[in-house]
């Protein structure tokens, strides 16, 4: 074999690695999205793309908001449409 092709032997030692390193990104990758979203929704910013999956999984017939329309929404049931609320 030449220098620049690796054994067989060589390849099935790099497959083990190769794939915990595909795992521990991915692992990494669902970590990162799930802090990302958790600290939206602390500061109070929904999340348009996890509600626009729940619509098309959930609600097949029924078409999801526009984003402009998703963040109005949720303004207005987080704040009211204006009125000032006491108790």
């Amino acid at each position: 074999m030449s220098r620049s092709m690796p054994s067989p032997a060589d390849r099935s030692v790099d497959r083990p690695a190769a794939r915990a390193l595909r795992v521990a990104s991915g692992l990494l990758a669902r970590w990162w999205r799930a802090s990302c979203q958790t600290a939206r929704l602390a500061i109070g910013i929904p999340d348009y793309d996890v509600y626009v999956a729940h619509v098309r999984r959930t609600h097949p017939d029924r078409e999801p908001m526009t984003r402009e329309e998703f963040f109005r929404e949720r303004m207005e049931a987080r704040y009211g449409k204006g009125s000032s609320r006491c108790c």
